[in-house]
C-alpha cells in the first residue's frame, strides 16, 4: 500500500472516533410542579418509563449532527444517517461533511459508510482505495482484537461490552440520565412538527462510569487514575437534552461536551423504534484489516531502519 493510502486510512480511523467513542443541575423539587413544569419525582418516572420503552425497541432509526468548535482535527459539522442498535449492538450508517469536507481531494469519498457488527467497524474506504488494495474497499477495524493485540484485560473487557460503551444508544444516554443528580423538565415543545416533552441534566464523569457496566471490572485505582486523568484533561462530564414524545419514546437528544481541543455537541434525532437493525458485514474478500496494515507498516520501518 502506497503512503497516500496509509494517510486516507488513517483520516478514516480518526472519524471513528467520532462515532465510537458521546454533573450537576439541581431540581428545585415539587415547588416546580405548579405551572405545568413537572416535579423531580414525576421527571424520573418518565425518565425510567423512556428508558424501558426504548431499551425493548433495540433498535431505531438516526440522523446526527456532530459539531466540533476549534482547531483540533475533525473540527466542523458532520452528519450521520442510517439505523442504530443496541440490543446488541449494530449500526450502518452514512456520513458526510466535518472531516470527510474535501475528502475527495485526497482520494477517499466525501460520503463514507460505516457498517459496525460484533464489536467490528468496517468503513468503505471508495473505489480508489479499492485500486490500490486488489479490488478491497471495507478496512476492518476489530476492536476487540486491538485491545487483545494491547495486552490490558480491562481495555478488552471493556472493548467487548458494546465497544466500551462508547456505542452511545438513547437507552444508555436514558439510563445515564437517571444516574445524574437532577433532571429538570424544561416544558413542552414541538420537535419537527410533533410535541414533546423537553428535559435537561447534566452527569458528571463518575456517574458515567457507575452506570456503565463495561467499567465494572476495572481494578479501583486504574478507575481512580481514570477519573483523575479525566480531570486533569478539564473533562468533567456532559450536559444532555432530551425531548420525549406522547408515545414516551425519545424523538431528540442533545448531548455536549467541553474538551481541551474545543466544544463537542451532538444532536440526534430518533424515529421508527423497533425497525430491524439488519447489518450485514461485508464480505471477506471485499475487506482489509486495519490492524494487519499497521503490522505491514511496522514490519516495514524495521527492514529500513536495519539497512541504514
Amino acid at each position: 500500500m502506497n503512503m497516500s493510502a496509509w494517510k486516507r486510512a488513517g483520516v478514516a480511523l480518526t472519524a471513528t472516533a467520532v462515532v465510537v467513542g458521546v454533573a450537576g443541575c439541581q431540581d428545585d423539587g415539587d415547588a416546580k410542579a405548579a405551572g405545568g413544569v413537572k416535579s423531580h419525582g414525576d421527571v424520573t418516572k418518565v425518565i425510567q418509563a423512556a428508558y424501558e420503552k426504548t431499551s425493548a425497541a433495540k433498535a431505531a432509526k438516526i440522523r446526527m449532527t456532530i459539531e466540533m468548535k476549534g482547531d483540533g482535527p475533525g473540527a466542523g459539522t458532520t452528519t450521520m444517517t442510517g439505523v442504530q442498535g443496541w440490543d446488541p449492538a449494530a449500526m450502518d450508517v452514512t456520513m458526510t461533511g466535518g472531516m470527510f469536507a474535501g475528502a475527495g481531494a485526497a482520494g477517499m469519498p466525501e460520503k463514507i459508510r460505516m457498517i459496525m457488527r460484533d464489536n467490528v467497524m468496517y468503513m468503505d474506504m471508495g473505489a480508489e482505495q479499492a485500486a490500490e488494495m486488489d479490488g478491497k474497499r471495507w478496512m476492518k477495524l476489530d476492536f476487540a482484537g486491538i485491545a487483545k493485540e494491547s495486552g490490558d484485560a480491562a481495555l478488552q473487557k471493556q472493548m467487548t461490552q458494546g465497544l466500551g460503551g462508547m456505542n452511545q444508544d438513547p437507552a444508555q444516554q436514558l439510563a445515564l440520565l437517571l444516574e445524574a443528580p437532577g433532571i429538570k423538565h424544561i416544558g413542552p415543545e414541538k420537535v419537527e412538527g410533533v410535541d414533546a416533552e423537553h428535559y435537561k441534566g447534566a452527569i458528571a464523569f463518575e456517574d458515567m462510569l457507575k452506570a456503565n457496566k463495561s467499567f465494572d471490572g476495572l481494578p479501583k485505582a486504574d478507575r481512580d487514575k481514570l477519573v483523575a486523568t479525566m480531570k486533569e484533561s478539564g473533562i468533567k462530564g456532559y450536559d444532555t437534552e432530551l425531548w420525549v414524545n406522547g408515545d414516551g419514546y425519545p424523538v431528540k437528544m442533545v448531548v455536549g461536551m467541553k474538551m481541551p481541543e474545543g466544544q463537542m455537541n451532538m444532536t440526534a434525532f430518533y424515529s421508527d423504534y423497533g425497525t430491524k437493525a439488519s447489518v450485514v458485514a461485508p464480505p471477506a474478500k471485499d475487506t482489509f484489516d486495519f490492524m494487519a496494515m499497521i503490522k505491514q507498516l511496522g514490519e516495514g520501518l524495521g527492514e529500513g531502519a536495519g539497512q541504514s
